[in-house]
């Protein structure tokens, strides 16, 4: 059973949705989707700026500061989603 974008997107959870809307806008790309697995290999135009546009962005909507040691360690989009749940985002 293939389950459509709409019902697809209820089952994102909130911190979900908004990261993928950062990633949307990081990248100006509508459409993207987003996965635990993403990271730089998957997307051409996540060069090291949209890397320091992602955590910028991600720190002023989730009001958190990463350490550099965070940073380096994020490598795809399930690194930063537990960087944000140890800074108790939910």
């Amino acid at each position: 059973m293939r389950v459509n974008d709409h019902e697809m997107e209820k089952t994102l959870s909130p911190v979900d949705e908004r990261i993928r809307n950062i990633f949307r806008e990081v990248f100006d790309n509508d459409q993207m989707e987003i996965s635990d697995s993403l990271s730089p290999k998957d997307v051409p135009e996540w060069d090291s700026l949209a890397q320091v546009r992602l955590i910028i962005t991600l720190e002023e909507e989730f009001s958190v500061k990463f350490t550099t040691q965070e940073v380096a360690q994020m490598t795809c989009v399930g690194d930063l989603k537990q960087a944000l749940a140890r800074q108790n985002v939910e």
